[in-house]
């Protein structure tokens, strides 16, 4: 054995490689969790498990001051590790030490624990702090809606950086308990149930909690003075509907959608299977925004949703998404299909279901009245990139995806698929192809190939492939008649092309599509409501030209130019 003597000057070297390996292992986590589309999202090296967030907002004034504690596993030996937050941080300790932070880019704070922490293990994280979320704004735009009475966070694909530290990803689902202090006549509504309120000198405080997993963009507070209504459903289920005193003209349109939560979701209980969360309900404060979002449990609407008249249609599609997007949400944001797609789908069974118009009917008005020279046609559902993430071809060709995926294996296997899938997967994330594994499984055919043409061609699927799949007839082959009675003109016949029939509930359908202004911000995309970069909520009319809610079926939003749902 060769034995090296060791000299004085050599000595510290030696103390250091004298530490064990595992020691100096330790690195800081990745400042963003890998998403295709929006790489700053979420961060590395760790996994929560509960949030739990105690705030206080004054609505004069926009302050809000929170204590956020954070439970979670490291999943590498952690150095460092980022936080999503972008209000002002005064104090950050992990496993009860004091640790240095600091804040770097648009909403990413840097926390060094005093002593490294090892790979799988628990560590808790409390940070301290405050700030006026309308104040924030990042890339030039906020998720965070001032009110005359307070405020309200709700947007997609990301809200929590305007009012609480998080890994700020689907892919990191946790545990709520959110207790928000409040004055006196002031209501704070948020995800879950209410387990208690207490007052004390002027302050209520509201003790809310979700238990079971929830993406941080699901997450949603509302602080304000509102009407509410409670009941339970015939499960024993607590139903919780929130709405601004303040609504006017739209109030008892806004009312008479949502007061049918309950029945709707009793119904997609039947298409998606057992409603997977703890509570029902929903909420509109009186913002000025035109979207729905599936804030989870409690959907939020904004009241232009309801300004041509009551419309079930967008608390289905928002309801919808507790199966597909809440309990089973996308593993990269690239997937948004398996949001959007299902929620619009539920949208025409719903339509079915009323005998306003079956989903056959509508997808073959969808494929019918886009030329195929449309833009709508060069959005791939399957992977739309995040300018179009919330494009309206990710809700209706995608929803036609599901059509033909209906047709090509039948009702059977179809409908076994729709609720067999949210309950493989509840409280996880999966993805397209999860999808199509899962569908080729339940039907014992192989679907690449339908998939493909229907989700990834930029090109409208010909009329003979359309035809195959079961969506339209070839051009001049049907009548004016309803889908699945076709009249087929005799051999050498010619038939004259007539105007496709727009099906009963296509106008409200067509109010739940969002506002296609589509100017990214910081390279985001967002939605007002499904669709589009988060662009100006005032604008009007989408790139292609199509006008809001046309009589031709090339409508993108309500007939005024406002409202969707994401």
């Amino acid at each position: 054995m060769h034995r090296r003597l060791i000299v004085p000057s050599a000595l510290a070297a030696s103390l250091l490689l004298a530490i064990p390996a595992s020691a100096a292992d330790f690195s800081p986590g990745a400042p963003g969790i890998g998403d295709s589309y929006y790489p700053a999202s979420g961060n590395g090296g760790y996994d929560v498990s509960h949030y739990d967030l105690r705030l206080k907002y004054q609505p004069a004034t926009d302050l809000l001051e929170g204590t956020a504690t954070i439970l979670a596993t490291t999943t590498q030996n952690l150095s460092r590790f980022n936080l999503d937050l972008g209000l002002r941080v005064g104090e950050v300790r992990v496993n009860g030490r004091v640790a240095k932070f600091k804040a770097s880019g648009d909403h990413e704070l840097e926390v060094t624990p005093a002593v490294p922490l090892e790979k799988n293990k628990s560590v808790s994280v409390v940070v301290r702090y405050a700030g006026k979320p309308s104040e924030l704004k990042i890339g030039g735009w906020t998720a965070w809606h001032r009110t005359p009475d307070g405020g309200v966070a709700a947007q997609e694909p990301d809200s929590a950086v305007w009012w609480f530290p998080s890994n700020d990803h689907p892919l990191d689902k946790a545990t709520f308990d959110v207790s928000v202090l409040v004055p006196d006549g002031t209501q704070a509504i948020s995800n879950g149930v209410l387990q208690s309120t207490s007052s004390r000198l002027g302050w209520t405080r509201y003790n809310w909690r979700s238990n079971k997993p929830q993406a941080t963009y699901l997450a949603t507070l509302a602080v304000g003075k509102f009407d509410i209504t409670t009941d339970k459903t015939a499960a024993g289920l607590p139903v919780l509907n929130a709405y601004s005193k303040d609504l006017g003209d739209h109030a008892g349109a806004a009312r008479a959608s949502i007061e049918r939560t309950v029945e709707v979701a009793e119904w997609l209980e039947s298409v998606f299977g057992p409603y997977p969360f703890n509570s029902l309900g929903g909420y509109v404060p009186n913002v000025t925004s035109g979207y729905a979002l599936e804030t989870q449990t409690r959907p939020f609407y904004s009241p232009r949703q309801f300004a041509n008249g009551a419309n079930v249609s967008v608390v289905v599609h928002e309801l919808a998404h507790q199966w597909y997007g809440d309990s089973v949400s996308v593993a990269d944001w690239k997937d948004i299909w398996v949001n959007e797609g299902f929620a619009r789908y539920s949208q025409w069974l719903w339509s079915e279901k009323e005998g306003e118009g079956t989903a056959q009917e509508l997808a073959d008005y969808v494929y019918r009245t886009r030329a195929a020279d449309d833009p709508f046609w060069t959005v791939k559902p399957g992977d739309p990139g995040a300018d179009d993430q919330f494009h309206i071809a990710v809700y209706d060709r995608g929803a036609l995806a599901l059509q033909a995926l209906r047709n090509e294996i039948g009702d059977e296997d179809f409908f076994a698929t729709l609720k067999g899938w949210p309950q493989e997967h509840a409280y996880g994330n999966a993805s397209v192809a999860d999808f199509v594994t899962y569908a080729e499984r339940i039907s014992g055919k192989p679907l690449a190939e339908l998939f493909d043409t229907w989700l990834y061609q930029p090109v409208k699927p010909s009329a003979p492939t359309a035809a195959e799949a079961g969506v339209a007839a070839a051009p001049g082959a049907r009548t004016a008649g309803p889908a699945g009675s076709a009249d087929r003109a005799g051999s050498g016949a010619a038939v004259k092309p007539v105007k496709p029939v727009q099906p009963k509930s296509w106008k409200k359908i067509a109010e739940t599509n969002t506002i296609h202004d589509h100017e990214g911000h910081g390279g985001r995309g967002g939605h007002e409501i499904h669709g589009g970069a988060r662009g100006p909520e005032t604008g009007h009319g989408s790139e292609a030209g199509h006008g809001q809610g046309s009589e031709d079926g090339h409508g993108h939003g309500s007939e005024d130019g406002h409202g969707g749902a994401r």
